[in-house]
């Protein structure tokens, strides 16, 4: 890595620790409910017109059965606007009512934080449907996954309480004192840095050069012209205005980045201009996603009664991140060498000189895009400011194998706090077996029903990920969508669905994913790969919360120093990675042997 690059990556990291110290204090108050008498005063009428109180508390059971009954409403409101849009306001492109796949498609995507998209945002959504549906679900959604880790930290602190907290009444404050006002300052920092928020309709501009190009040419009947081999007869055609889409970008932009959400305003996300104007506009929108999963982990030491606790997470993430970037940035500044060796772009290493620009917009570069691109994957994000199927192999790896961990490198908002105590169950199970004693995690017994649903947990994505995958690549429609035959397009159905399954969203966009076959299998992956995991997870906190928290004796392992998370780090690469390790050696492995070999 250059020192451009590592000081870019020590800016990164220097400002989001500055930034989410004050908001895990915030977090933590949040949590407990210790809030000030005027808020509690304007959400009490909330609560009575929902039935419910600031003071019930849910069983794990309930608690569950809220989060799924909300988000499948959710579904359902969501799926109707996208196939109503039509015939609703605010859809002055005139855009029409979207497919059914489609539409069962994103609707599971948003509402569970995916926010996969197989669809060109500002081709096929109206402003309406973009605002009601897909902005209302970045807020939702992780609000969703910030409840469910606060259930499972109120799990841990509790003493034989058996409750974890009401999920109405998180959902609502989340929402309202956290990702509300964030996302406000966000988007108005974002309308400075050029970022547009309007309800313009959309404008042809004249451009500075005209575009010359063929298109299918049309008999008097409008139907396409063939000769005498039946193939489209060509004519030449000059395009000298372009038409500029338009839109409330900025607030949907903020709570895409502070929602982990990532689903762009536009097909090209935030590699484009009206969304991502500017390097500043980069740099905070990296650090608006990774600013509430990193304030979660000071949360959660203040919640649990050791600080050291929450250190301890945030420096296994860290690490685990930090060499995500020293892998990818050097396989994106090597470059392509089989350009390097036409002797067009030759520097004495017969690489290219400038590295591998491809997909990657100039005003960002190959180093803010490398640091994004490991940013969006390794936090459960999916937004991009560079094209990932344009990366070299092992550049490429590298994003999927930060969803391929469990997204819990950061991770999402909540999601990837409760996915990483997760492994840290494991891994105190795991130094329990090495030393001959009864595991214990923050004061907590780990017993088998502890174990059976921490298996679950972690198990769920990888086998959804390989099953569909390997139905993909054996399915008729599966191949059909493969651009680039060979290891890249095992790679493209690899990333997919370890995408939808993790709950990313960004893709190897050389993948064509909007059919019936993917829009459907990918729909189903994003559900079990969200729901799977949370449910046990919620099971997890529930059990705890209904144990005693036993005080800490000369023979219990500590938890937060630099032998645990050296063993949290090993149990996540270990058991995260290893799953993976054949479908990687047959996708980007093979391509970058294949690459420099010369092929």
């Amino acid at each position: 890595m250059s020192t451009t690059s590592w000081g870019l990556l020590a800016l990164y990291l220097g400002l989001l620790l500055v930034a989410a110290w004050p908001l895990g204090i915030w977090l933590a108050r949040l949590s407990s409910g210790n809030l000030p008498n005027w808020m509690q005063r304007l959400e009490a009428p909330l609560y009575r017109l929902a039935g419910t109180s600031a003071k019930e508390s849910m069983n794990w059971s309930h608690y569950a059965l809220a989060v799924l009954a909300f988000n499948a409403l959710g579904v359902l409101v969501v799926y109707a606007l996208q196939r109503l849009q039509v015939w609703l306001p605010l859809n002055p492109a005139g855009m029409v009512a979207v497919s059914p796949d489609s539409a069962f498609n994103t609707a599971l995507s948003f509402v569970t934080n995916t926010n996969w998209q197989g669809y060109g945002g500002e081709a096929t959504m109206s402003y309406l449907t973009q605002m009601l549906a897909l902005a209302v679900q970045n807020f939702l959604s992780a609000a969703t996954g910030i409840a469910v880790a606060f259930a499972l930290i109120r799990g841990f602190a509790a003493r034989s309480t058996g409750v974890i907290g009401n999920f109405w009444v998180d959902v609502t404050r989340i929402t309202t004192w956290l990702l509300l006002p964030l996302s406000l300052v966000f988007a108005v920092s974002l309308v400075g840095q050029g970022v547009i928020q309007n309800f313009d309709a959309y404008k042809d501009v004249t451009t500075l050069e005209s575009n010359s190009y063929q298109a299918p040419k049309s008999g008097a009947d409008g139907q396409p012209l063939k000769d005498e081999k039946g193939n489209p007869v060509m004519e030449d055609l000059k395009a000298t205005a372009q038409t500029l889409a338009m839109g409330p970008v900025a607030s949907q932009e903020a709570i895409k980045m502070i929602g982990t959400n990532g689903g762009g305003f536009f097909n090209a996300n935030s590699a484009h201009p009206f969304e991502n104007p500017t390097a500043l506009s980069n740099l905070l929108q990296m650090l608006a996603i990774f600013l509430i999963p990193a304030a979660l982990c000071f949360a959660f030491g203040r919640e649990v009664g050791d600080l050291r606790q929450g250190w301890a997470v945030l420096a296994a993430m860290s690490v685990m991140f930090v060499i995500a970037v020293i892998a990818i940035t050097p396989a994106e500044q090597a470059g392509n060498p089989l350009i390097g060796a036409l002797g067009v772009d030759q520097t004495a290493s017969s690489l290219q000189s400038g590295g591998n620009m491809e997909g990657k917009e100039v005003r960002n570069g190959i180093n803010a895009s490398s640091l994004f691109a490991v940013v969006t994957t390794a936090a459960s994000c999916g937004a991009v400011n560079a094209m990932h199927d344009s990366f070299t192999p092992l550049g490429g790896m590298v994003p999927m194998v930060m969803m391929q961990l469990g997204e819990v490198v950061f991770g999402g908002v909540g999601s990837g706090l409760y996915g990483m105590l997760v492994f840290a169950i494991l891994a105190v199970f795991i130094a329990g077996l090495m030393i001959g004693r009864t595991p214990e995690y923050l004061g907590k017994k780990i017993e088998a029903h502890e174990m059976k649903l921490t298996s679950i947990a972690i198990l769920v994505t990888p086998i959804v990920v390989l099953l569909g995958t390997a139905i993909a690549v054996l399915a008729t429609d599966g191949k059909a969508g493969i651009a680039n035959p060979g290891a890249h397009g095992l790679s493209e159905i690899l990333y997919a669905f370890s995408s939808a399954a993790n709950n990313n969203g960004s893709a190897f966009a050389g993948l064509s994913a909007n059919s019936p076959f993917y829009n459907t299998l990918l729909g189903l992956a994003v559900w079990l790969g969200r729901f799977g995991v949370i449910v046990p997870v919620l099971a997890i906190a529930g059990a705890l919360a209904g144990k005693k928290r036993l005080p800490v004796t000369a023979g219990t392992m500590p938890t937060h120093g630099p032998l645990f998370v050296t063993l949290l780090i090993g149990t996540v690469l270990m058991v995260g990675l290893l799953n993976y390790v054949p479908a990687l050696a047959l996708g980007p492995v093979v391509e970058h042997l294949m690459l420099w070999a010369g092929h």
